[in-house]
């Protein structure tokens, strides 16, 4: 089997990365966490190109979008399990590989995640496909030819505290991420990037693809005068607007579909405010949305605690009986 092609860079955003140093630092103080992450990657064109420039390189990148926390996906020997690994996966989405968090060792790999990520990297069935036009005289990629390349799920993302104990209350937290070569059977330390708003990132977002994408709406609602419609298509029209009405405020509650048709066109400029509000809402919705989903891995964390005590209860119960 084919080694993935090696990745220059992995991105991960602000939001992920915090979200996933918040979730390691709740656990208890013996406990450790797995889980997998979700991305994609992509060949992204450096900025700094000039008109005498002859390298048209592209860099691999591998962006982390999202992870999820479990550890069902392998036993306690690193063999993996397909069937719950696919479980795991959501619909339409790639899987990267996977990440570990443990308290107090040391920030290196150990025999039981290289076990893990060794296997995980085998699983052929896993992979996702880049896109990118391949040139066979160089490494680098140009126009000339398409090809389309497979990448293994091989990233490792090791998170781990200080070994001395905490003494403050200034909580470190160190990370580092890893690409294994399957044909060295090593781990290759990648460099990883904060992605945030800037000039230096906008080659991450000229590749970004949304993951719910804006419903197409029809925006008339409408209709002449001097059209005279028999009741069951007014009917249908109504139905059909209230339908819009409600995928429109999935992404912005409280804009109206009518107000969609002014926003295109060559009048559009002259709205400008609307597409304000527009924007407004979204944001509204969106916050509303991560409002919901904090309050949910609250209740989750909080319910786990509990299961947790209860069953540590019933043993030491059993042990004294």
């Amino acid at each position: 089997m084919d080694d993935p092609p090696p990745l220059q860079k992995i991105a991960i955003s602000g939001p992920t990365l915090a979200s996933l140093i918040h979730r390691f630092s709740t656990t208890t103080s013996s406990s450790s966490i797995d889980g997998l992450l979700f991305g994609h990657v992509t060949f992204v064109t450096p900025l700094n190109l000039s008109d005498d420039s002859s390298d048209t390189s592209q860099t691999l990148l591998a962006t982390v979008t999202g992870f999820l926390t479990s550890s069902s996906f392998h036993n306690t020997s690193g063999t993996i399990n397909t069937t719950s690994l696919r479980r795991l996966i959501p619909h339409n989405t790639s899987l990267l590989g996977w990440f570990s968090g443990r308290r107090r060792t040391p920030l290196r790999p150990s025999l039981r995640e290289f076990t893990i990520t060794s296997s995980l990297s085998s699983l052929s069935q896993f992979s996702s496909t880049i896109k990118a036009n391949s040139d066979s005289n160089s490494n680098s990629f140009s126009s000339s030819s398409s090809s389309s390349l497979n990448f293994n799920p091989s990233l490792f993302f090791l998170l781990a505290s200080p070994i001395s104990d905490q003494t403050s209350h200034i909580h470190t937290h160190d990370y580092r991420a890893y690409q294994f070569i399957t044909g060295t059977q090593s781990f290759n330390p990648v460099s990883v990037d904060i992605i945030n708003i800037g000039p230096a990132f906008r080659g991450h977002y000229g590749s970004f693809i949304p993951n719910s994408p804006f419903p197409a709406l029809d925006c008339q609602l409408s209709y002449s005068p001097m059209i005279r419609d028999d009741d069951d298509e007014k009917l249908s029209k109504m139905k059909q607007a209230a339908k819009d009405q409600r995928e429109l405020d999935i992404c912005s509650e409280g804009f109206e579909v009518g107000r969609l048709s002014k926003l295109m066109g060559s009048e559009a400029k002259n709205y400008t405010q609307s597409l304000e509000d527009l924007y407004l809402k979204m944001l509204v919705k969106i916050e509303n949305l991560t409002a919901l989903v904090e309050e949910s891995s609250a209740k989750v964390l909080q319910q786990e605690n509990h299961n947790k005590k209860l069953k540590h209860k019933i043993l030491r119960s059993a042990a004294a009986e």
